[in-house]
């Protein structure tokens, strides 16, 4: 079967006029925007900062430059998995991009969910407003009292009682939950016994935000940083009521939605790793030609030809598993596509951390302060190995579907 890595000549057009609005109008911006974050409660945007991010998408939206996550979809441009990671890998050069263009995690995993999964009153009253970058939404999975990189542990009760269910339990790492946009939670709970099958006990059940009974604990930080306003909230959950017609398919389908979500959610995040670690690249490139020291171009000493070679080889390989990957998704069966995944999950922030890591060794002090965007960018690529599932995890998949090949036993 023919492997095509490409991108279809209608929408590179498209692409170039993501890229130029990437470089000439929204990464302009950054400074400004990170500083208004804090200038007063880093979870209240301000005047100007909502005026920064809301113009920009609102440019973008005029432009046409939106939802190109919508693979495969009527409601999209109708690109394939391949060819939106090119157009990820370019968002991913700025920590604004994914969002201008309403292609930020974790929306586009929830909104996926909601299109595939959810009702049409789902539909109408999150899944509209989500397209249209109106607001924010959250994915509830990760707990603090059970290892959650084997969802089946998961244990926030979720009890039918009349025509609600009680959700009861916390959870943390709740992404996006700290945004003051943020309307809705998809929540992965337990419904049924452990006599059940493992992957049958557990639903998602859509959960408003504000819902009465829902405590926001603390905002966890990542590295020393509350990573606002987006946030990662750790929340408990006492007698939370919600309508039982908020449950999505029903009972005991969780892991079926799960997969469904997390496998193109896994390949987004590592298409924008790749583009983080191109614009590392390019300011190692450009620092290495601009500073002296010992007379002469830090380039040309030591052995940074070397390093910067080494960057530009790595970042191939690892775009081309990316693309391999994303080629295994849109052939329509996830099993077979999920190795793939699990090797892009471990490669693409790998790769992308060594060679920002390199990047901020160009830079000397500079390049852990913040003077350079590059050390919020690592604690991200750093975070980004143990999010949707730590590289152990992930290896794990890859070594077993390896080891298959050599024996008729299950290992």
């Amino acid at each position: 079967m023919e492997m095509n890595l490409g991108i279809r000549e209608e929408h590179e057009a498209l692409l170039d006029q993501v890229r130029e609005m990437i470089r000439d109008e929204i990464m302009p911006m950054e400074e400004e925007y990170h500083k208004e974050v804090h200038t007063g409660s880093p979870w209240v945007f301000t005047e100007r900062q909502t005026e920064i991010l809301e113009g920009l998408k609102a440019k973008a939206k005029a432009k046409g430059l939106w939802n190109f996550w919508l693979t495969d979809s009527e409601r999209g441009f109708g690109l394939s998995t391949v060819e939106y990671a090119y157009f990820a890998e370019e968002m991913g050069k700025t920590p604004l991009g994914a969002e201008v263009f309403n292609c930020a995690a974790p929306d586009t995993g929830n909104m996926e969910v909601l299109e595939r999964y959810g009702s049409d009153w789902m539909k109408e009253k999150w899944l509209t407003p989500l397209l249209q970058g109106e607001i924010r939404s959250a994915y509830l999975m990760t707990e603090p009292q059970v290892a959650s990189s084997d969802a089946t542990n998961i244990e926030m009760s979720c009890v039918r009682d009349g025509d609600d269910y009680v959700l009861n339990g916390e959870k943390w790492w709740s992404s996006g939950a700290g945004d003051p946009r943020c309307k809705i939670y998809i929540t992965m709970v337990k419904t049924g016994n452990d006599d059940a099958p493992k992957h049958a006990q557990h639903s998602m059940i859509l959960v408003p935000a504000g819902t009465e009974g829902i405590e926001i604990l603390r905002p966890m930080q990542v590295y020393g940083h509350e990573d606002a306003p987006h946030g990662h909230m750790h929340i408990r959950f006492t007698n939370v009521r919600v309508p039982a017609d908020h449950m999505i398919l029903g009972e005991g389908r969780g892991f079926e939605i799960a997969q469904g979500r997390l496998g193109p959610g896994r390949i987004h995040h590592c298409m924008r790793a790749i583009g983080q670690a191109e614009a590392a690249l390019e300011r190692m490139c450009r620092r290495s030609l601009e500073r002296e020291a010992f007379g002469k171009p830090i380039a040309h000493l030591g052995a940074n030809y070397d390093i910067i070679a080494n960057a530009r080889m790595e970042i191939e390989q690892a775009r081309l598993l990316c693309l391999k990957a994303a080629w295994m998704m849109d052939q329509g069966d996830p099993r077979a596509a999920y190795p793939w995944i699990s090797m892009i999950k471990v490669v693409a922030p790998l790769t992308a951390l060594q060679v920002l890591d390199d990047s901020i060794q160009m830079h000397g002090a500079g390049g852990i302060s913040q003077d350079t965007p590059m050390a919020i960018a690592w604690t991200q690529l750093r975070t980004l190995r143990f999010a949707d599932g730590p590289d152990a995890v992930h290896r794990r998949t890859v070594g077993r579907k390896e080891l298959r090949k050599y024996t008729q036993q299950k290992v």
